[in-house]
C-alpha cells in the first residue's frame, strides 16, 4: 500500500511505513471482526453495506483463488521467511499483540472450546468462536464456501471485575452471573443483558503471514 500524499510504502500486515518520507510511522489499529452478513444484519439492522453498483463491471462475490485456504496447500506465491512448523502455514489464527506479548489462537482449537480465557501482555482477554461464517477463499463463490466460523477478542473486565467465560452447546456464558453473550461481545440474557464487552484489537491471519513478522508468537494451547 502507499499513501497518495507522500507515496510512502506501508506494510499491510503491520501498519508500518517501510519506505519513503513516513518510514517508521505506525498506523493505529482498530478492532474489526470478520462475521457473516446474517450476523451483522441481525445485530445492526440499520448498518450499511457496500453496494455492488460501482459503475464498473466486476464479478463481485467471485473467488479467483479457489482452494487458497486449503490447509494442506502451501501458501500461494509466498516467498517470505520459513514458517515456524508449530502450525500448518495456511492454518487460520486470530492473533493478539499487547504490550509486547504476541499470541495466536488457532481456529481449529477455538472451534473445539468455543471460549478461551487468557492473559496477554498483562491484560485479561477472552476469545469467542461461533460457527456460521463461510470462507471467501474456498469455492468459486463466497456463498458456497465451507464454514470456518468467526473469532473475536474482548477484555474480560466487566463492571470492574474480571469475568470467566465458558461455552456450552454453542452458548457462551460467564460463570459469575450465567449471562449469555454473542460473538460480538454483547450480553443477550441474564443480569448483564445489554452490557457490551470492550473489543481487543485482534487480527485474522493465516499462520504463515503472521509468523513472518512475529515468529516468537506464543500459540495458545488449552
Amino acid at each position: 500500500m502507499y499513501d497518495r500524499q507522500t507515496e510512502s510504502w506501508w506494510q499491510q500486515a503491520t501498519g508500518e511505513a517501510i519506505a519513503g518520507e513516513l518510514t517508521g510511522e505506525q498506523l493505529e489499529f482498530y478492532p474489526a471482526t470478520i462475521i457473516s452478513w446474517e450476523d451483522f444484519k441481525s445485530s445492526h439492522p440499520q448498518g450499511k453495506v457496500l453496494s455492488r453498483e460501482t459503475g464498473y463491471a466486476r464479478d463481485y462475490g467471485h473467488n479467483p483463488y479457489i482452494g487458497y485456504d486449503d490447509v494442506n496447500n502451501p501458501p500461494f506465491l509466498y516467498q517470505g521467511p520459513t514458517t515456524p512448523d508449530q502450525l500448518p502455514p495456511v492454518a487460520r489464527v486470530l492473533t493478539i499483540d499487547l504490550n509486547g506479548d504476541a499470541v495466536a489462537y488457532p481456529y481449529e482449537t477455538l472451534e473445539k472450546v468455543g471460549a478461551v480465557n487468557d492473559t496477554v501482555g498483562g491484560e485479561a482477554v477472552v476469545i469467542f468462536w461461533q460457527a456460521g461464517t463461510v470462507s471467501p477463499l474456498d469455492s468459486a463463490t463466497t456463498a458456497t464456501g465451507h464454514d470456518v466460523g468467526t473469532a473475536a477478542a474482548f477484555s474480560r473486565m466487566v463492571n470492574g471485575q474480571v469475568r470467566t467465560f465458558i461455552a456450552e452447546s454453542g452458548v457462551i456464558k460467564d460463570k459469575e452471573t450465567g449471562s449469555t453473550w454473542n460473538v460480538l461481545g454483547a450480553s443477550m440474557s441474564g443480569s448483564l443483558t445489554g452490557t457490551q464487552l470492550t473489543p481487543v484489537v485482534s487480527i485474522n491471519h493465516f499462520w504463515f503471514s503472521w509468523a513472518a513478522f512475529k515468529p516468537e508468537t506464543r500459540i495458545y494451547q488449552p
